[in-house]
């Protein structure tokens, strides 16, 4: 993996993005803002799941008038998203949400601009610039190209560099996986602004892993992004998984427990039924020891193998690790040790024995 960029730091909140800064989580409500209870609750899951920053979409003063409530009940700083009416933008400032999202090109002219831009440095609140493909003005751009999306991205940048106003984060997505990593390519090159990474429309299920996967992983690995949302049809908890997977998977997160398993093959014995083990050892040891590991920034690697053709090396290089063998035998090792012959009814508890045994030991 590439270095990251280093972009200029703009504060979400409590949020640092941008700046060398650890590479953030958002997600979106589906709850409509002016049900505040409703949009309460669902931000208390998804901060549950790992948002660490949640966007409300505000459509109205109406909805404008629920975001004190919302702001004051959620354990993350919420960011407003807000379009064509810019005092729906200068409500949403006076409540305190912690960033806004808009479109200085259709927020009612340069004079509105100013105002909300007067109002977001006034209180400290960061503006991110989106631009999406399908949303591009299409009489200049009937056919939308990475370099035209950073046109209408600079454009709106310097909209509020006129101004004098600079915390700025800048998002250039597509549907479309190839058209989004080029943009946001070309954008980095471009400028410092800190980039928030996602699709605007990546699907559902594995569609959606897959394309956000590809697309936002793609450019961490190149070193670019500085926050990520996971745009998933229904319910936005599950982008949560999503986000914080393609993170570890790229190198910007380590993940607490990491699993390594064989895909099986006509080597493995059938009685073995790795999969059923496998599963059963990861949720023991999430349950058990995924938040002790998180919070002291520590990781365990845990191999569940099925023959004794690839199973040996990858379980000696894991903390623990069993590799399948025959007629119901498994072989545990132990950090590069082989420890003994074991049956496939006692791997799961020797590998958690072995794993409380590393902890215990503080490795």
């Amino acid at each position: 993996m590439m270095e990251r960029k280093k972009t200029r730091r703009v504060m979400v909140g409590s949020v640092p993005v941008g700046g060398g800064a650890p590479v953030s989580i958002q997600s979106m409500t589906s709850v409509p803002t002016e049900d505040a209870a409703g949009t309460i609750a669902q931000i208390g899951r998804l901060a549950a799941a790992g948002a660490e920053i949640v966007r409300v979409a505000v459509r109205s003063l109406e909805a404008a008038g629920s975001l004190g409530d919302i702001i004051a009940a959620s354990p993350v700083p919420v960011a407003a998203d807000i379009h064509f009416d810019y005092r729906i933008a200068l409500a949403a400032i006076r409540a305190g949400v912690h960033k806004v999202r808009l479109n200085p090109g259709n927020i009612g002219g340069t004079e509105r601009v100013r105002e909300v831009v007067a109002a977001a440095r006034e209180r400290g609140v960061p503006i991110r610039i989106g631009v999406n493909a399908g949303s591009l003005d299409r009489r200049r751009f009937p056919h939308p190209s990475p370099e035209n999306m950073v046109e209408s991205a600079m454009e709106h940048v310097r909209i509020l560099e006129a101004e004098g106003f600079a915390d700025i984060i800048v998002s250039l997505k597509s549907s479309d996986v190839r058209l989004t990593v080029e943009a946001n390519r070309l954008f980095s090159r471009t400028c410092d602004y800190p980039l928030h990474l996602g699709l605007t429309e990546a699907g559902y299920g594995t569609a959606c892993i897959v394309n956000s996967a590809v697309a936002i992983g793609t450019l961490l690995m190149e070193g670019i992004g500085d926050t990520v949302r996971v745009s998933m049809t229904g319910d936005p908890a599950g982008e949560l998984p999503v986000a914080r997977g393609i993170l570890e998977a790229s190198g910007e997160r380590r993940a607490a427990i990491r699993m390594v398993s064989c895909p099986t093959c006509g080597r493995t014995d059938p009685d073995l039924d790795l999969l059923s083990l496998a599963r059963e050892i990861e949720e023991s040891l999430r349950g058990r020891y995924e938040d002790a590991l998180t919070s002291s920034g520590r990781s365990i690697t845990v191999a569940v193998m099925g023959c004794e053709v690839n199973g040996p090396g990858e379980a000696l290089e894991a903390d623990v690790g069993v590799a399948g063998g025959r007629g119901g035998f498994m072989l545990l090792f132990s950090r590069g040790e082989r420890k003994r012959r074991i049956t496939r009814g006692e791997a799961a508890a020797a590998v958690l024995e072995e794993v409380a045994r590393i902890l215990e030991r503080g490795e």
